[in-house]
């Protein structure tokens, strides 16, 4: 399956409904063990659900004689490409290598991608206008706050190639999921089915949570034994009443 290939809106769907612990503990079943993104936080917690494919921004550490303030006669950069290029529903996925001394975007080009219609940003580095950001119904994953521009301490350099955030490899076209848990990276020829397996667990270990909740011991509910599953199936073919658990 290539890399570009559109998310389907049931892969969309079924990576929606689940949770970032959940999405990991699929990828752990196949045995991948590096794709938590830890340590970034979404800078309004009440816009924090991600899921879109990754369009990568890789910076590097600035240089004094190269990297000026920006004016309107400059060339384009690959910020400006990602800026304008990035696809609807994709996710920029911004790599520093840590650099949170400047902010990798601010409140103007976050409110473009937004209104470009992206999924979200996701950053190891820093955000400017962060207290503005923090107010828009847009995901943006960061790892810091910084007030200075980002040429003074980064230099944007491409776009569509591998980044490392936080020590977890993105490639283009992987999928990002997000929650306030942090975020997971799962390689797009997975998607369908870690979605997929991903809603069927989040469902059953919903089932399972109302039960515990009504009293029943962890014995035989968590995981599972084949007394549980049954009653889950009869939850679900009844439409899964929230409070006719069996």
């Amino acid at each position: 399956m290539s890399n570009s290939e559109p998310l389907s809106a049931e892969t969309i769907r079924n990576f929606m409904y689940a949770s970032t612990a959940t999405i990991s503990m699929q990828m752990l079943k196949r045995g991948f063990r590096n794709v938590a993104v830890n340590g970034v936080k979404p800078l309004n917690p009440a816009a924090a659900r991600i899921v879109g494919p990754a369009y990568t921004l890789r910076y590097i550490p600035s240089r004094e004689d190269i990297d000026k303030a920006p004016s309107p006669s400059d060339p384009p950069n690959a910020q400006r490409t990602a800026i304008e290029e990035s696809p609807a529903g994709s996710v920029l996925v911004i790599g520093t290598e840590g650099n949170t001394r400047s902010g990798t975007l601010g409140d103007i080009l976050a409110l473009r991608l937004k209104v470009r219609g992206l999924a979200g940003v996701l950053s190891d580095g820093a955000m400017r206008d962060s207290p503005v950001i923090g107010k828009f119904d847009f995901p943006v994953y960061c790892a810091a706050a910084a007030a200075p521009p980002s040429m003074a301490n980064l230099r944007p350099v491409e776009v569509q190639v591998p980044v490392g955030i936080r020590g977890v490899p993105v490639y283009p076209g992987d999928v990002i999921v997000a929650d306030e848990d942090g975020a997971i990276v799962v390689p797009r020829h997975l998607a369908d089915e870690v979605a997929r397996d991903s809603f069927e667990q989040e469902r059953l270990e919903k089932f399972v949570a109302i039960r515990v909740g009504q009293g029943h011991p962890i014995t035989g509910t968590y995981p599972p034994n084949d007394e549980t599953k049954k009653l889950y199936q009869a939850w679900i073919a009844a439409g899964e009443p929230a409070g006719g658990v069996p």
